[in-house]
């Protein structure tokens, strides 16, 4: 307690130090003599702010950049740093014709100057005449969501989304693709605004699904309204894929060949008069992935002795991956549209660990040495189904919109492993384990929004939302005699099974947004989630009994714009996390039959809440953005280690954790100049936790610091060539009984663009100087000390080719809304109702 109020107390210093550096920024803001321009960037023809605008003043007579920033979400722009002069002011914007104006003259004295609105025109984009011109910051900030516009990075070119992800700034990717933002890997990936079972399935195999190349932006939400579903403590990560409002047809390919895996894309879109169209495919394969296994297990038996378990083995993966999407969409008149879309997604993942070594000692005495092969197929297929309409109206921002959501994921996990003989080559016996399962979600979606009064200052937001989910997870053993033997099935229970869980979860919410006082913005939101759940066993086990339960999560996000275009904005939310079936499912995990692990079907829903305070500024060519955080879990889903026989560890769940975390994310980005520009950031929190065993066999807890941080940079070597690296690094991780390793990785990328920008080729080079990676993890507590070491053989040489057809223009914007289910607790790889089984 002592050391939780401590970390507290820290926390709080930090944040009346932030308060206190705003306030004299502030005071000195008002005090200081600065030279300073303002203005809103806005479209030409309808007069809507453009947020996020790179603005740039030059010397007139140098033509050198002397100062700068970016626009706000409202198109204001503020530029301070310069001295009296003559000056040109340079906006750019992707989609928009650059703007300049000349003989903008400050005289001494002059301290403001309001350049009032300024317009962009639409620039009309033909891929076979012209290029766009401009080009956005590869992050930015809105009050809500920080933005990573991976289109701008070429760096993760031929790679996959956990590429993409390793760069967007509170997130943290391991080397497995599991996801955590800000050490939480209880977090929400949405694709274009949806869920989908195939991230319910498993996020780190749902992120290699998708195109790096395909990304437009990445959106982190830290503290979502009463709008989104309640789920996922960590927060929501929207992935937006490129999609285009041109009229015309086109047609890209993209493909890139190297070391370690090679892909193919190709996407059409076609849009004439109302109706637009899109059509598109990615494969990819995985191969040549090698690597290996260390682990040391030391546990003490019932008895007293010690059981020493050491193991060995060579590991080898190899992957084929593929999306694949149909869509469409009809403006029926001015004020109603409707769009319908279906996505397919695969992966098949088969992994091998060969000559699997295991020595079992008992006190320092070797009494058993087994030699066994593992070969482990990880299967998946998933379709989404998508159906919405949207109705708006004369009056701006007023919107009704109804979302349904068909999604369903086929899921096979199996191994089998075969004991060798003392020869260590002929198979002596062989064990089988088949788990298929599926996972289908029915989804129904209302949201109304309508301004009141002038709709300035007040917004009203209010919905209804029900999510139907079945799922059943079938479960069997098997074992056979030699190499050849006819599998026999384990006709026990607890081993063959087959266990069906259905969810039912109902909730409707309202969204409060309300401007005060010139400068200020607050948006209050209440929502109730009732849920009722159903889950019994084929044979056996009776009906599992859990009752229903509602939750009422209140949100609340404040902030102030200052004079100067910096921000300080606060927010809290209430958070709830239900259990994915890696925690539900009472299959036994034992392809490794030393540490195995079982689900607990009566387990509860978690619950967090969460503080945060950001202040982002801007001042020449850089913007910084500071937040601080605090988030406190109860019911926290904590897992169980016990000893069986001959030194082999049990792993179950409860709801017994406690998790607390206070931390600091820090990023900035920075042009130096027109050519060359960085972007960086350190992410940090302490972490503090507990699973309040009162047993001191079994009492575990754990607490420290862990420290990430990025770095990218670009360097247009000309108008065609440009260079990019990236480089990424996170310290040890704190785990409840333990740490993993930390580990670093980095890619530099140099990229061609020919025949007027239609094409590309280019070259990367990843870890180039790491020819293998090792993650080390600890676990120990009173009765169990173990050490595992993972090696993978990382380094990538890879070359990229991308070429487009076809000639389209930019055609008016149309709005488009869809479903977002942010929803369960998963493994760490972020996890939904389908977790690896």
């Amino acid at each position: 307690m002592k050391s939780f109020i401590r970390k507290i107390g820290v926390w709080a210093l930090f944040l009346a130090g932030t308060l206190q550096s705003v306030q004299a920024q502030e005071v000195s803001g008002n005090t200081e003599k600065e030279y300073q321009l303002t203005g809103t960037v806005v479209e030409d023809t309808s007069g809507d702010p453009v947020a996020y605008a790179t603005v740039l003043l030059l010397d007139a007579d140098t033509d050198k950049q002397v100062s700068g920033g970016v626009a706000d979400d409202e198109g204001k722009f503020f530029i301070t740093g310069f001295d009296p002069g003559t000056y040109v002011l340079k906006v750019n914007f992707v989609g928009f014709a650059a703007f300049s104006r000349a003989g903008i003259t400050v005289s001494p004295g002059q301290r403001a100057i309001d350049l009032g609105d300024i317009g962009l025109e639409e620039e009309s984009v033909s891929l076979d005449e012209v290029t766009v011109q401009g080009q956005r910051e590869l992050i930015t900030e809105k009050v809500d969501r920080t933005i990573y516009n991976a289109e701008n990075d070429k760096t993760t070119v031929g790679g996959d989304a956990s590429d993409v992800l390793r760069r967007v700034p509170m997130l943290s990717v391991d080397l497995d693709g599991n996801v955590s933002m800000r050490g939480s890997s209880n977090i929400t990936v949405l694709i274009d605004n949806k869920p989908s079972t195939m991230s319910a399935s498993s996020i780190a195999d749902a992120l290699k699904q998708i195109p790096a190349d395909e990304i437009k932006t990445v959106e982190v939400i830290t503290s979502p309204s009463a709008k989104y579903d309640a789920e996922g403590t960590g927060g929501v990560i929207n992935i937006v894929t490129k999609k285009n409002n041109l009229q015309g047809k086109s047609i890209s390919i993209n493909t890139s060949a190297g070391l370690r895996g090679s892909n193919l894309g190709i996407n059409a879109s076609a849009r004439t008069g109302k109706w637009g169209f899109n059509l598109g495919g990615f494969g990819r394969t995985g191969y040549n992935i090698k690597g290996g296994f260390e682990n040391n297990q030391m546990v003490t038996n019932e008895d007293g002795s010690v059981s020493n378990i050491i193991q060995s083995s060579d590991t080898r993966n190899n992957m084929l991956m593929g999306r694949y999407n149909f869509g469409a969409d009809y403006e029926i008149d001015k004020y109603n549209w409707l769009a319908a879309s279906v996505n397919f997604g695969m992966f098949n993942r088969k992994s091998k660990q060969d000559n699997l070594l295991t020595e079992n000692f008992l006190d320092d005495e070797l009494v058993s040495a087994l030699m066994r092969r593992v070969n482990t197929e990880n299967l998946s297929n998933t379709v989404d189904v998508s159906l919405n309409y949207t109705r708006t109206y004369e009056k701006p921002q007023k919107e009704f919109s109804i979302m349904g959501l068909y999604s369903r994921n086929n899921r096979t996990n199996d191994f089998v492993q075969a004991v060798l003989e003392d020869d260590f080559s002929t198979v002596a016996s062989r064990v089988k384990n088949e788990n298929p399962s599926n996972n289908q979600e029915f989804t129904l979606q209302l949201d109304y929004v309508t301004p009141l009064g002038d709709g300035e200052n007040q917004i009203l937001e209010y919905g209804a939302k029900n999510i139907l989910r079945r799922v059943s997870s079938d479960y069997a053993y098997f074992t056979a005699d030699g190499a050849d033997g006819e599998y026999v099935e384990n006709d026990d229970a607890s081993y063959s099974n087959e266990f069906d869980y259905d969810q039912n979860v109902t909730a409707g919410y309202v969204s409060f947004t309300q401007g005060f006082l010139k400068n200020y913005t607050a948006k209050a939101g209440l929502r109730y989630e009732y849920t009722t759940i159903n889950a019994d066993f084929k044979t056996g086990e009776t009906q599992a009994d859990i009752p229903d339960y509602g939750v009422l999560v209140p949100s609340i996000n404040l902030s102030r714009k200052m004079e100067s275009g910096n921000m300080i904005k606060a927010a809290y939310n209430r958070r709830i996390q239900r259990p994915s079936l890696r925690y539900l499912n009472p299959n036994i995990q034992g392809s490794n039959p030393t540490q195995i692990t079982q689900g607990n079907s009566l387990l509860d829903p978690e619950y967090t809440d969460n503080f945060e305070l950001a202040y982002s500024t801007y001042f020449k060519s850089a913007s910084i953005n500071i937040a601080s955080f605090y988030r406190n879990t109860s019911g926290s889903i904590q897992p169980i280690r016990s000893v069986l026989d001959e030194g082999v560890i049990y792993t179950t769940y409860e709801n017994i954790g406690s998790e607390q975390a206070v931390g600091l994310n820090l990023f900035a980005n920075i042009n130096v100049s027109n050519k060359l520009s960085f972007n960086g950031g350190i992410d940090a929190y302490y972490a503090m936790i507990d699973n309040n065993v009162d047993d001191p066999l079994y009492n575990a807890s754990n607490e420290g610091f862990v420290v990430s941080g990025r770095m990218f940079g670009n360097y247009n070597i000309t108008e065609t060539w440009v260079l990019q690296g990236f480089a990424f690094a996170r310290g040890r991780k704190v785990n409840l009984q333990g740490y993993d390793s930390g580990f670093g990785i980095y890619g530099l990328n140099i990229n061609k663009e020919f025949d007027d920008k239609k094409g590309s080729i280019g070259f990367g080079a990843e870890n180039f100087f790491t020819p293998e990676f090792k993650m080390n993890s600890e676990i120990v507590s009173p009765t169990i000390t173990q050490y595992s070491t993972n090696s993978m053989r990382n380094m990538n040489f890879k070359i990229n080719f991308s070429y487009r057809i076809g000639k389209m223009s930019v055609s008016p914007k149309r709005k488009k809304r869809s479903i977002e289910n942010e929803d369960l607790k998963g493994d760490d790889s972020g996890g939904g109702m389908m977790g690896p089984n």
